[in-house]
């Protein structure tokens, strides 16, 4: 058998290739929009695509059957209660595929969503019984299970939908042997789920013991569980949900449309139609120079999260990279279903070199200057950007919190006649807000250099700071 996870850690997705090496015959779960690797990898084993399977219609990315169909000719494979514009095989509770030594079986487990299944996977040299491994899509996680409200915009209820999770869990996983290996498609920072551990595998028998919403509980208890505490769904979950049911273009033919060179002349007319520029260098390039009114979201973090939470899909966008990136850019922009690119800056940031009166710099402060303008009478007024769970656990003293997908709305709060520093956990999403705040006239902002996790490190616990931390990308 081969049995390949790939995982792609800036939408915490995980996709699975398994493969007969008998028969050469192989099936592709839950992929994501861009196909090359699954490609190579069928090409150098020498294997065919017969079925691609998506576990449930994803919420937080365009999935690449679609791609892959037509690359391949393979055959798109769903849950029966699965509902698209294309064709598709509808597979029901106990549906069986035997690729050669390999069988996989098909259980329904809605939940998460009303189509939602989970596959056994048979190892046949080793057992006929016993499945080696479970892919159980976003019914199941490390540590945690799918959450029950993203289908709430479209008409269903949560608690309805948290019923069938526990019937799914009870009546269908937890009925597997402990040694069952256990394949989720999303780990540790999805926001399909509230708290999904960090591994990108365990075993039925290990979460049995520690999943919080598997221990011993009644289905009244469980349904308040997991409808409780939620992080809030993005926007455009639903808009990519609604899009993994319909046919859409390739990748591959979006990037023929999009990935063109703009020279800056034709970036400043776009710019003053209000399309969205963006620029995906790292926060400390940003700073030191960037074309005014543009908002900063790093490759160098949870680009595609970020970049569906900010930008809007009704302008244009125009991505200034450095030369070599813009490719990556626009793949990982598709792959949240951002296809609406007008192209990229040529030459990137560099075309701006005669243009000095179009640029702009950020403003960086040190943790430690902070702590000492703060004892001053001219102390700035501090702008937390982070989650208000992460406010409440540790903040520091006087700091007004907006989350940043709330920040736009609250724009009349920020004062304009004081200084203002703006901080995250580590830097990332700090600079996006200081860019969103620059696009929308602010001109005293200052980002704070490693964020709050700077200053606990060198004002509140000078002894424990980690170099190594203090370099980490940040993005959280």
């Amino acid at each position: 058998m081969i049995f390949k996870q790939y995982y792609l850690k800036s939408l915490s997705h995980a996709s699975y290739l398994i493969g007969d090496e008998g028969t050469h015959v192989a099936v592709i779960i839950d992929p994501q929009r861009d196909i090359e690797q699954y490609l190579v990898d069928l090409e150098s084993h020498g294997l065919k695509l017969k079925y691609v399977f998506l576990t449930h219609f994803h919420a937080d990315f365009v999935a690449g059957h679609l791609d892959l169909h037509h690359q391949t000719g393979a055959e798109i494979c769903l849950g029966a209660k699965a509902h698209t514009d294309y064709a598709f095989h509808a597979v029901h509770d106990g549906f069986e595929v035997e690729l050669g030594t390999i069988r996989l079986k098909i259980l329904e487990t809605p939940g998460h969503t009303p189509e939602g299944i989970s596959l056994l996977v048979y190892d046949q040299t080793k057992s006929l019984e016993q499945p080696y491994a479970v892919l159980t899509g976003d019914t199941l996680f490390v540590d945690d299970v799918g959450r029950p409200d993203v289908m709430a915009a479209v008409g269903y209820d949560p608690k309805v939908l948290a019923g069938q999770l526990y019937d799914s869990l009870h009546e269908k996983l937890l009925g597997l042997p402990d040694e069952v290996l256990l394949y989720p498609a999303h780990g540790a920072g999805s926001l399909c789920g509230k708290q999904l551990g960090a591994e990108t595998s365990s075993t039925i028998g290990t979460q049995r013991q520690r999943n919080y919403a598997l221990q011993p509980m009644s289905k009244e208890a469980f349904v308040e569980l997991v409808t409780t505490d939620l992080p809030e769904a993005p926007e455009y979950f639903g808009y990519d949900a609604f899009l993994n049911r319909r046919e859409h273009p390739t990748l591959h033919d979006r990037l023929k449309q999009t990935l063109k060179s703009l020279e800056l002349d034709d970036v400043i007319h776009l710019k003053s139609s209000r399309a969205q520029i963006v620029d995906v260098r790292t926060p400390e390039e940003f700073a030191m120079g960037h074309m005014c009114g543009n908002l900063n979201i790093s490759l160098d973090g949870k680009f595609e999260t970020w970049s569906a939470i900010m930008l809007t899909r009704e302008q244009p966008i125009v991505v200034i990279a450095e030369p070599g990136q813009e490719r990556e850019a626009m793949i990982r922009l598709a792959r949240v279903g951002y296809d609406h690119i007008a192209g990229y800056l040529h030459r990137g940031p560099h075309a701006l070199a005669s243009t000095p009166e179009l640029t702009l710099r950020t403003h960086r402060i040190s943790a430690t200057h902070l702590s000492e303008l703060i004892m001053t009478t001219n102390r700035p007024h501090i702008l937390d950007v982070r989650s208000k769970d992460e406010w409440a656990q540790r903040h520091i003293d006087e700091s007004r919190n907006i989350p940043l997908p709330e920040l736009t709305q609250h724009l009349l709060e920020i004062p304009t006649d004081h200084s203002v520093v703006v901080h995250c956990a580590a830097g990332y999403r700090s600079s996006i807000a200081v860019s969103l705040l620059e696009h929308h006239g602010f001109t005293n902002m200052k980002d704070l250099v490693g964020g709050f996790n700077a200053w606990e490190e060198q004002v509140v616990n000078p002894s424990l700071q980690s170099s190594e931390s203090l370099q980490q990308a940040g993005g959280r």
